[in-house]
């Protein structure tokens, strides 16, 4: 990899999303810019806030040596959209690294565990164990309570999932912080580009956690029976 390398962060997965350009020299990264975009405008407004960055930045789409994609949970539009965005930026044969953004969360708050307002009374919940690879659930407040032991330390940037966790784990910190950004996904995942940690595009997909609507309250068309 070259010395200096320009990253592209991509996180559409929030009520607000953001995209972020980095520089990684091999030790460190530099943010050089980020734009939030609006939840509700992810697909008119992603693609020419990318340009926008870019041109800020003074490069082209070829100088992008990565992009680093949060793939959920979270809205399944926002998730769908920026993914959609991503494959078609990465058709000019740029890596990507994809990542969780309760992992995002969690490394910004300086924990293991993290979790996101769901809705519906749920969270999407991280179970992060030192030196372990992270578990990734959707959870209510039953399934919260069969948790045992649950996490000392939580990181929470929404009050509805802080909510649900203070009555359902009264004893746990919760660690409240700003909402993860496409910066902080840079941030996290710059050395995993370093090391070549790429995802296959082809298998590319949401990290959703959760069925869609569609899929829960959808009823298969039940043929009726031809008649002799």
């Amino acid at each position: 990899m070259p010395e200096s390398t320009l990253l592209l962060g991509i996180d559409t997965c929030g009520p607000t999303g953001s995209v972020a350009l980095g520089r990684w020299d091999g030790h460190t990264i530099e943010i050089l810019g980020q734009i939030e975009l609006e939840g509700r405008s992810y697909s008119s407004t992603l693609v020419a806030a990318v340009g926008e960055l870019l041109t800020r930045g003074g490069v082209t789409l070829r100088g992008v040596g990565a992009i680093v994609a949060v793939s959920g949970p979270g809205s399944f539009t926002g998730v769908r959209v920026g993914l959609s965005a991503v494959k078609g930026l990465a058709e000019t044969r740029i890596p990507v690294v994809a990542v969780s953004r309760l992992e995002v969360l969690a490394a910004k708050a300086g924990t293991l565990s993290a979790a996101l307002d769901a809705h519906r009374h749920e969270v999407f919940l991280r179970l992060g164990v030192r030196g372990e690879q992270g578990r990734e659930l959707l959870a209510g407040a039953h399934e919260l309570t069969a948790i045992d032991p649950p996490p000392s330390r939580i990181a929470v940037c929404d009050e509805a999932a802080a909510l649900l966790l203070a009555s359902a784990w009264p004893q746990a910190e919760l660690i409240r912080t700003a909402a993860p950004t496409a910066a902080d996904a840079l941030q996290l995942c710059a050395p995993r580009v370093a090391a070549g940690e790429f995802v296959d595009l082809a298998l590319l997909d949401g990290h959703y956690l959760r069925r869609s609507d569609a899929e829960i309250f959808g009823e298969p068309a039940i043929a009726e029976p031809q008649r002799p």
